[in-house]
């Protein structure tokens, strides 16, 4: 099966091609069930050269990006997963967009060395590709700070994670056997996962991005405080930043 939830997001974030460059930062689910020639042929089409893996140790098996290790891409575990039952009560009490939002940075704050690691994979050299399960949550969070990071207004950051929606089937028919908790009704448990979290409701980005900048003034502060070297943040601006908006992001940030 090719790649589910697949793109650049450069191309709906940035259609102007101001802030970010294309064929940097690529997102997509995890793949399913693994990664053949066909997907490796497509990493190769993009240039990908790394893979940021957001997946936890209990959700990933050896063989999902087998055949692109083979081909010599990278695969870094980065693995946003925070510990125990830290954000259980959280999760349970979402109930709006807003409140998925507000959970989103929750798990930023949560997870800032899984964070730090993505960053780090995410400057190298070449095209990354970041997921976690769906390409939904942990990989949205993510791509919202690097695009962020950039200067990529808002309401381009929202565009990006709100077009999972037209994936969201195909997710969960992939999800079904090896996560099905996690796009699915009724959790293993017998907890009812929110409705927000079945979907990528814009308005949950949009709030994610209001607290991110009401709290630390934007994703710079925030993964400086999280543990990312300045070189690091350097490091991605210049193989990512699009140079028509280089100046307008040190000189102001909406």
């Amino acid at each position: 099966m090719p790649l589910v939830n697949f793109r650049d997001s450069a191309v709906l974030a940035d259609p102007a091609g101001r802030w970010i460059r294309r064929g940097v930062l690529f997102r997509s689910a995890q793949p399913f069930p693994a990664a053949d020639a066909a997907v490796v042929a497509r990493l190769r089409e993009h240039g990908i050269a790394t893979i940021a893996d957001l997946r936890g140790a209990r959700e990933s098996e050896p063989a999902d990006w087998a055949a692109a290790e083979l081909a010599g891409v990278d695969v870094v575990a980065a693995r946003i997963e925070p510990d125990g039952n830290a954000l259980d009560g959280a999760l349970r009490a979402i109930a709006t967009d807003a409140d998925l939002g507000a959970f989103y940075l929750l798990m930023a704050e949560s997870t800032t060395r899984g964070l730090a690691v993505a960053v780090e994979a995410a400057a190298r050299p070449g095209g990354v590709l970041v997921h976690c399960a769906a390409g939904k949550d942990r990989t949205g969070l993510l791509t919202a700070l690097l695009l962020d990071l950039l200067g990529v207004p808002a309401d381009g950051i929202v565009a990006d994670y709100a077009r999972t929606n037209d994936a969201i089937q195909a997710i969960r028919a992939g999800l079904a056997d090896r996560n099905r908790a996690a796009l699915n009704e009724i959790g293993a448990d017998g907890f009812t996962v929110p409705a927000p979290l079945l979907e990528a409701p814009a308005d949950a980005m949009s709030a994610f991005l209001e607290r991110l900048h009401a709290r630390y003034g934007g994703a710079a502060a925030f993964l400086a405080a999280a543990g990312v070297a300045a070189e690091t943040l350097d490091a991605f601006r210049a193989k990512a930043a699009a140079r028509a908006g280089a100046v307008e992001v040190t000189a102001c940030r909406p």
